[in-house]
């Protein structure tokens, strides 16, 4: 059975005090709670604060980004051997904020992939459309697409053990999200289509849903079968409201 995971993602936002703050937040309100993995994914500068933060509690380390290299003349890029250095585990990648503003390929974003696959850390693929792609009838064509890029080079086998986050761009910070039915009808697709280089993998990938979840909607989401957690940003960043996400979670698995 797969185990729900919920990982916050606090993009440009943090500071030492809030680290701070957040994360005890986070481990009082989380202490009890057992049947879903919850990670963190802070600004790079704060990584080393928030692994001895967490430290003791259930909490894992996680980053927004890697560097395909591992070493040299790279100024301001992180490896992905520094990240597990610091104790990250997993590493968010082809989000679309990095496909749009740093024109992350499909290709690139690959590489990326197998840089973390290579060092023992879990990728967390960002996949999804923008509006006009999801107007245009062409979710399915895009996901696929962003998936086939790790398949083409990589293999199935590289999926073993990763997470997959679906987030429809429209949905990603403008407070509107996908349906229950919606979401799932996709991730529903995303399983299927890795089904059909190997059923025993795709049955194990985590998939995620992101896209503007919150302590609203995360009950209903995460009923649906193929929805295995979520990646959260503007809500992880308050922890009253990240604790209701993961317990939706974790009671959506006793179900």
């Amino acid at each position: 059975m797969r185990h729900p995971l919920v990982m916050g993602n606090w993009k440009l936002n943090g500071s030492k005090q809030m680290t701070g703050e957040l994360i005890e937040g986070l481990r009082k309100a989380l202490s009890s709670v057992d049947g879903c993995c919850v990670a963190i994914a802070p600004p790079a500068i704060y990584l080393d604060q928030a692994k001895y933060a967490i430290s003791g509690s259930h909490i894992v380390l996680g980053a927004q980004n890697v560097d395909v290299n591992l070493s040299g003349a790279f100024t301001g890029e992180i490896s992905a051997e520094m990240l597990k250095d610091i104790g990250a585990k997993y590493i968010i990648i082809g989000h679309s904020e990095r496909r749009n503003y740093h024109k992350e390929s499909d290709e690139f974003i690959a590489k990326k992939f197998a840089v973390l696959k290579a060092a023992s850390l879990v990728p967390v693929l960002c996949i999804g459309e923008t509006e006009a792609e999801n107007e245009a009838g062409q979710t399915e064509e895009v996901c696929a697409r962003q998936i086939d890029a790790v398949l083409e080079t990589q293999g199935v086998e590289a999926f073993y053990g990763i997470v997959i986050a679906y987030e429809p761009v429209w949905a990603i910070g403008t407070g509107k999200s996908a349906t229950p039915a919606q979401a799932q009808a996709v991730h529903k697709f995303i399983r299927q289509h890795i089904a059909k280089k190997d059923a025993a993998v795709a049955e194990q990938v985590i998939i995620q849903y992101g896209g503007s979840v919150n302590d609203k909607n995360a009950a209903e989401l995460f009923t649906q079968p193929d929805i295995d957690g979520a990646l959260v940003g503007g809500a992880s960043l308050k922890a009253d409201a990240f604790a209701v996400i993961v317990k939706a979670a974790a009671e959506a698995k006793k179900a």
